[in-house]
This record gives C-alpha cells, sequence and structure tokens, in this order.
C-alpha cells in the first residue's frame, strides 16, 4: 500500500519569508518598468526639445522674412505713392492746358474769325 506523505502545515515565518520574497520579485518588476518609462519619457523630452528648438528657428526664419516682405511693401507703397502723385499733377496740367486751349481758340475765333473746333 501506498503511504501517505505528511503534510507539511507552513509557519507564519515561512509564509512571511515566502510574501516577502514575492513582494520583491513584484517591486523589482515594476521598479524594472518605472525605469524603462523613464528612458522613454527622457527621449521623448529630448525629441520635443528638439521640436522646440526648430519651432523657435522658424520663428526667427519668419520673423526675418515678414521684416523683409514689410521692408518691400513699404518700398511698393512708395513708389506707387510717387507715381500716383505724378499722374495727378499731370491731370491737373492736363485740365490747365486743355482751359488755356480753349481760351485761345475763342479769342482767335473772336478776333481772327477762324473757327478751330
Amino acid at each position: 500500500m501506498l503511504k501517505k506523505q505528511a503534510v507539511q502545515v507552513p509557519t507564519v515565518a515561512h509564509i512571511e519569508k515566502l510574501l516577502d520574497g514575492q513582494t520583491r520579485t513584484i517591486l523589482d518588476a515594476v521598479d524594472e518598468k518605472f525605469t524603462r518609462q523613464d528612458g522613454k519619457f527622457l527621449l521623448l523630452e529630448k525629441r520635443i526639445e528638439l521640436v522646440d528648438s526648430k519651432v523657435e528657428m522658424l520663428d526667427r526664419r519668419m520673423g526675418q522674412l515678414e521684416e523683409r516682405f514689410n521692408q518691400k511693401m513699404d518700398r511698393l507703397i512708395t513708389t506707387l505713392d510717387k507715381f500716383l502723385k505724378r499722374m495727378t499733377d499731370m491731370e491737373d496740367e492736363f485740365t490747365i492746358m486743355k482751359h488755356d486751349l480753349n481760351r485761345l481758340k475763342t479769342v482767335i475765333r473772336d478776333k481772327l474769325g477762324v473757327d478751330l473746333s
């Protein structure tokens, strides 16, 4: 017949020792996981810093482009203002000359009897 093996009842100290070992194993695994996550966060922070530096560079370039655009726009507006002034002056001069010519025609018609219309 088979012999029955004696069942050993664990003691409180033995259970505490097993739980302590299990707790350490779990905490070590959690610490390792956190360490890996910390590494991932560091990589992410470096990437964010890189993106930030690129955005700052683009901001500076945009500022330079905006400044150049504003300078060119100012020159264009100044040129257009000068052109408009010249056109206005020419129109005024043309109006004056037209009026003078009409007066001359009137005098020639009245004095010489020649109609130049």
